[in-house]
């Protein structure tokens, strides 16, 4: 559950803006507009304070009651600008389309690949094979690996959706910032997915389990 004690502003305040923030394509500015319109007055530069202060600690919470994946992953990294610079984020799916992990890296190369093969084993176990475009080498690990790249379109639309969400941010000042905005942006969409595993949540809206993950009722 979300700690709100000391904020100004209700916690129903918060969590509807920092809800749409990451699972919409808005930005700052257009949630100081919609808020407005509400009578609640609220700074855009406000909002993405809250944004980077809870929504990590929900992302952290839902790993706790994220449904399992398969044993089949689809692997790939796609770019996000961090003030002015190119990043990379690894990403991965399995055949269903289930998010299994991220990792947003400053270089593209084999040793952040396989920091976040790790970083993803450690978060949902050994896969029974993996197809990506570049191709990881590890004694100690048994897995198939596999390079087709048809099979990679699955993890490819998976990018758009994140994307789609990024792109009237206009860019990342930070990458402490980009990382947290990126981590709530793919929770918003693993919710919508149906990866939240909770007693009763087949039953509850997008919106509903949000705010089930945050320990809160949803607002009337």
């Amino acid at each position: 559950m979300l700690n709100f004690k000391g904020m100004r502003f209700p916690a129903e305040v918060i969590l509807v803006c920092i809800r749409w923030y990451a699972a919409y394509p808005l930005s700052t500015r257009h949630l100081e507009e919609m808020m407005a319109e509400r009578r609640v007055l609220v700074d855009h530069s406000t909002v993405s304070r809250w944004a980077i202060r809870f929504l990590p600690l929900l992302e952290k919470i839902f790993r706790k009651h994220k449904r399992p994946v398969g044993g089949s992953w689809r692997m790939d990294e796609s770019y996000i600008k961090v003030n002015g610079v190119w990043k990379y984020l690894y990403r991965a799916v399995d055949k269903a389309g289930q998010t299994i992990d991220f990792l947003l890296t400053a270089k593209r190369d084999k040793a952040a690949a396989m920091r976040f093969f790790d970083k993803a084993m450690r978060s949902s176990g050994t896969p029974d094979k993996v197809t990506m475009d570049q191709i990881i080498e590890d004694k100690e690990i048994s897995v198939i690996v596999r390079q087709v790249k048809c099979l990679n379109n699955i993890v490819e639309q998976d990018h758009r959706a994140v994307k789609r969400v990024t792109r009237p941010m206009l860019g990342f000042k930070s990458f402490r910032s980009a990382r947290n905005i990126l981590a709530s942006i793919i929770l918003m969409h693993m919710i919508r997915k149906g990866q939240l595993l909770k007693e009763g949540i087949d039953k509850m809206s997008f919106a509903d389990q949000f705010y089930a993950l945050a320990g809160q009722v949803r607002p009337a």
